[in-house]
């Protein structure tokens, strides 16, 4: 038991990281904290996928001069190559993520400078006068 949970570390650090995010989102009143909390998540999220997509002793999918071979080699050896879709994938969240963040710091300055305040509670009561 104790085995596994070591061997598998990075999961309960991705969890974690999950768990933090997603308190600071749900119980901080601060907008600021709740961004830095929800980008903690959508880390966590990111390095969970990037994790699941690496091999050990994997080489990159890119076969120099395998125009001529046999193709029914070249799938045979396809479990020593890393699968490159999750980390593509991933670059995409990561311009996803950078745009939100910026998008809600945007947001944030606008809202601090209507309200002079970021936190929830004291923007709800303006908004309600």
């Amino acid at each position: 038991m104790l085995e596994s949970i070591i061997s598998n570390y990075n999961y309960w650090v991705f969890i974690i990281l999950l768990v933090v995010g997603l308190y600071s989102m749900m119980t901080k009143n601060n907008l600021m904290k709740k961004l830095i909390g929800m980008n903690i998540f959508q880390w966590a999220i990111i390095l969970f996928f990037i994790s699941v997509g690496a091999k050990r002793g994997a080489t990159v999918p890119v076969i120099a001069g395998a125009h001529g071979h046999d193709t029914h080699t070249l799938v045979a050896r396809a479990a020593e190559y890393v699968n490159p879709l999750p980390h593509a994938l991933m670059l995409t969240a990561i311009v996803v993520g950078i745009a939100t963040t910026g998008i809600a710091l945007a947001l944030l300055v606008a809202i601090y400078k209507r309200y002079n305040t970021i936190e929830e509670d004291e923007v709800i009561e303006a908004l309600k006068k």
